[in-house]
C-alpha cells in the first residue's frame, strides 16, 4: 500500500470518524464497481446512484484516508498550466473549455452541498494569483488578458492595491471572482452516507487484488477472499493508478502544508480569499471556517514516503519564512503540519475516460491542483460516456493524448 500522506492531517483530527463501514466478506454483484472512496470516488458514486445504477464502492483504507485527508481543498478554476500556455499546448477551444469546466464545477459543488445538506464548510471565495517577483509580472498580465478575453470575471491589481487590501507584498496580481474552499474529507463522508441511504453499498478495508476482464464485465478478486462481479469498473484511485497503467501519465510530487492555531491574526478580507503565487513551486494560502490560516507548498519530486516525511520540519520552516515574506503582518502560530503526495501531468489536465488496455473500465484521475473540480466534471463525464454521449472534454482528457 502506497503511503500518500504523513502525520495526522488537520482534517482527520477535526472530523474524527464520521461514519464506519464493514469490509466485504461475501461475494457480491453490481452494475458498477467504484474503486477508491476518497472525494473522487464519493462524487462518482453519487453521480451513478443519481442515474439509477446498482453501485458498490470499495477502498483498501478507511473512507477518505488517502489524499482526501491531506488536501488543502482550495477550489479554483485555474489549472496548473496558465490559460495562455494551455491554448498553445492543446488549442483555444480545449483550453477555454477546460478552464470553464473547472469554474462551473465550483457552482455544481455548491448546489451539491446544499442538496445533501453537507456540513463541509463550503464557501465561495475570491482568488488572488500574485507575482512575488517582478520578472513574473509580464506573463501574469498576459494570463490576465487571456482570461478576460475568454469571459472570466477578473481584475488586475497593482502592487499598492494588493498591499492596501490584503496586507500582501506582491508585484501584481489577478483577482478572480470565482473560487471556493471546502473540507473535502467531511464532504466525501457526507456524500457517501447520503447515498448509502439511497442504495449505495460501501466497504472499506477491502483491497482489490486482481481483476479478470471478461466478455461481459469484470470479476474482481479481493484481499478478503470475496469477489465482486460487475458490469463496469471505475478507478478513482488517484496517483496510485500509475502502478497499473502501461503508460506514464503523471509525475509524483510531495507537498507540505501547515495550519495555524485558532485566532491567527490576519486581514479580515483574507478569510474570503484564496492566495497562490507564480513561484515554482508555488505557495498557496487560505483560511478555514474557524479562521485558521492554512499554508502549503514547497513541492518537490516524490522519491519515497520516508524521505518525504523526513523533510517535514525543514519544509515547515521554509513555508513559515515564505509566509512572513509575503504577509509580514500575519501572526501565524503553527498547530498542525503534514505532507502528502500528488501528481502533475504534462498539460495540467486530468485523465478521464476509458483506456484501450482495460475492457469495461473507466478512469477518473483528477491530478494537479484541481483534483476536486476535475472530479466533479469527470463524474458527470463518465456517466454520459457510459450512456454513449462523450462530450468535447473527453477528447482533451483522454489517455494517450
Amino acid at each position: 500500500m502506497m503511503d500518500i500522506r504523513s502525520n495526522e492531517p488537520f482534517w482527520l483530527v477535526k472530523n474524527g470518524i464520521k461514519h464506519a463501514y464493514p469490509s466485504l466478506r461475501e461475494s457480491a454483484t453490481c452494475e458498477v464497481l467504484v474503486v477508491g472512496a476518497g472525494i473522487t470516488g464519493a462524487l462518482m458514486a453519487h453521480a451513478l446512484i443519481k442515474k439509477g445504477y446498482d453501485t458498490i464502492l470499495i477502498d483498501k483504507r478507511e473512507i477518505a484516508y488517502g489524499s482526501t485527508s491531506a488536501t488543502t481543498s482550495m477550489l479554483q478554476y485555474e489549472i496548473d498550466v496558465p490559460l495562455y500556455q494551455l491554448k498553445e499546448l492543446i488549442g483555444e477551444q480545449g483550453a477555454i473549455a477546460s478552464y470553464k469546466a473547472c469554474r462551473d464545477a465550483i457552482y455544481k459543488l455548491e448546489n451539491l452541498v446544499q442538496e445533501i445538506g453537507s456540513e463541509c464548510s463550503f464557501e465561495k471565495k475570491e482568488s488572488v494569483y500574485f507575482a512575488g517577483k517582478s520578472k513574473d509580472v509580464a506573463w501574469l498580465k498576459k494570463e490576465y488578458e487571456a482570461r478576460k478575453l475568454a469571459g472570466f470575471e477578473v481584475k488586475w491589481l497593482e502592487k499598492k492595491e494588493i498591499k492596501a487590501i490584503y496586507g500582501l507584498l506582491a508585484e501584481g496580481a489577478i483577482l478572480s471572482a470565482e473560487g471556493g474552499s471546502v473540507d473535502a474529507f467531511c464532504l466525501a463522508h457526507d456524500l457517501i452516507h447520503y447515498n448509502v441511504e439511497k442504495g449505495l453499498k460501501v466497504f472499506d478495508k477491502t483491497a482489490l487484488k486482481k481483476v479478470k476482464y471478461e466478455k461481459n464485465g469484470v470479476t474482481v478478486l479481493l484481499d478478503t477472499g470475496a469477489e465482486i462481479k460487475a458490469g463496469k469498473i471505475i478507478y478513482c484511485t488517484g496517483y496510485e493508478t500509475q502502478n497499473m497503467l502501461p503508460d506514464k501519465v503523471v509525475d509524483l510530487k510531495s507537498t507540505y502544508a501547515m495550519i495555524s492555531e485558532r485566532g491567527d491574526v490576519h486581514e479580515k478580507i483574507c478569510e474570503h480569499t484564496l492566495f497562490w503565487n507564480t513561484d515554482k513551486p508555488y505557495l498557496y494560502m487560505r483560511t478555514t471556517d474557524e479562521g485558521r490560516m492554512l499554508v502549503g507548498g514547497e513541492d518537490e519530486n516524490f522519491k519515497n514516503a520516508i524521505r518525504r516525511d523526513l523533510l517535514l520540519n525543514k519544509k515547515r520552516d521554509k513555508l513559515m519564512k515564505t509566509l512572513k515574506k509575503y504577509l509580514p503582518e500575519t501572526k501565524f502560530i503553527e498547530d498542525f503540519c503534514w505532507c502528502g503526495t500528488f501528481g502533475e501531468t504534462k498539460d495540467g489536465l486530468p485523465y478521464i475516460g476509458a483506456h484501450p488496455k482495460f475492457a469495461d473500465s473507466y478512469f477518473l484521475l483528477g491530478f494537479g491542483g484541481n483534483g476536486i473540480t476535475f472530479s466533479v466534471t469527470g463524474a458527470d463525464m463518465i456517466t454520459e460516456m457510459m450512456e454513449g454521449r462523450p462530450d468535447l472534454l473527453s477528447h482533451y482528457f483522454r489517455f494517450q493524448r
